[in-house]
């Protein structure tokens, strides 16, 4: 696969959603996780998609605890969590696995596009991909980078329309 949009993902239901639904979007892909000392960032990741989703931003959240077990619970308690805590409303898959033989298939894809910090593997909660209208992966940011700091770049894409 070479694109993102030849992907299929698992919905927090275990139906297939294809990324081709998301063409011509911008996307922040990012693993998440509930009971990590970065989870307020969901706060940030909400404004973000509450200032830009009109302009064709969107957040694909996809919970992860394969980092210290930071994000228990099945979809429908994540889910709650998010949407209570921080009013989150944008869209949240199945919980995945980011880094190792058992890694979804889009991480795969989007870290050997975009390499971090520790090169292919996924550093903790919170690692960001940002993908431009194309399904090409523009930039990764680590998990301590602040949603609000990354608003230049999705601006410069929305501008690029």
């Amino acid at each position: 696969m070479t694109n993102l949009y030849d992907f299929t993902v698992k919905a927090q239901d275990g139906s297939d959603v294809q990324l081709s639904k998301y063409q011509g979007k911008i996307l922040l892909i990012v693993n998440t996780a509930t009971g990590c000392g970065l989870t307020p960032q969901y706060e940030g990741l909400q404004k973000l998609y509450d200032t830009y989703h009109d302009k064709g931003f969107e957040i694909l959240d996809f919970p992860c605890n394969q980092f210290l077990n930071q994000a228990p619970g099945n979809a429908d308690e994540i889910n709650t969590f998010c949407t209570l805590n921080y009013q989150t409303t944008f869209p949240r898959f199945a919980k995945i696995k980011v880094n190792g033989k058992e890694a979804d298939p889009l991480y795969d894809w989007l870290k050997s596009e975009q390499k971090g910090p520790l090169g292919k593997r996924i550093e903790w909660n919170f690692a960001k991909f940002l993908i431009d209208q194309n399904g090409n992966v523009i930039k990764r940011f680590s998990s301590k980078t602040e949603p609000e700091t990354i608003v230049t770049e999705i601006e410069s894409l929305i501008n690029d329309k």
